[in-house]
């Protein structure tokens, strides 16, 4: 744990916890929780409550402690950096021990023989435990990494998109020049484009002009 003292800061005294399970119930204050969200990078922290049990196991020398936390945050968007809030809820445990009894190798923690626990023990900091630290990690740990709305994805441009596949909700939309001023589709191979207008006989019915071939083989002699 870091020497400066935490944002939200319970320390309970080690040698005060027995073989019989305390619980303790902690709240962060106002205060507390302005300074904590400022380290989550959060929009706000509205509440932030935990119970948290503590027991000395294996003959005494390590202190387990176990405990829920619940919370309530806003976040930021990360497509639209819109405020978005969210209930947190999380269980955690962790284990404490004197430092001479904290591994430093792997060697060290086969030795320990604590197969049984999740993680290594940490260092008794000065004959105390920090439960409200404690709580405080196990928040950042709980919150949404990457928080989005809903709709957000309609806010994505295609050029940023990253994933598998085609673009969500992307648009089955020809280009802008392949629009006619009717909004319809023109197809540049189609019956309208301007190869087969050149290749297709005239209309029926419309105005042609005399050809002029025509005109002198009338005027030649018979023979």
């Amino acid at each position: 744990m870091a020497d400066m003292t935490p944002e939200f800061s319970r320390p309970v005294i080690a040698d005060k916890v027995s073989a019989r399970e305390s619980v303790e119930k902690i709240t962060a204050t106002p205060a507390e929780r302005a300074a904590l969200a400022k380290r989550l990078e959060l929009v706000s922290l509205d509440s932030l409550t935990a119970l948290v049990r503590l027991r000395r196991i294996r003959g005494g020398q390590m202190v387990r402690v176990t405990g829920e936390l619940e919370a309530e945050v806003v976040q930021s968007c990360v497509v639209t950096l819109e405020p978005l809030a969210a209930s947190v809820r999380d269980s955690f445990q962790a284990l404490f021990a004197p430092a001479h009894l904290v591994p430093k190798d792997e060697e060290d923690l086969e030795n320990l023989g604590l197969d049984d626990e999740a993680d290594p023990p940490e260092p008794i900091e000065n004959g105390r435990i920090d439960i409200g630290e404690l709580v405080a990690q196990h928040l950042s740990l709980a919150l949404e990494p990457y928080p989005r709305k809903a709709d957000a994805e309609r806010f994505v441009h295609v050029e940023d998109w990253e994933g598998e596949g085609e673009f969500p909700d992307a648009p089955n939309e020809p280009p802008p020049d392949m629009e006619g001023a009717d909004g319809e589709t023109q197809d540049m191979e189609g019956p309208e484009s301007p190869a087969t207008k050149a290749a297709t006989p005239a209309v029926e019915g419309a105005e042609t002009k005399p050809n002029p071939f025509a005109a002198l083989a009338k005027l030649r002699p018979k023979t």
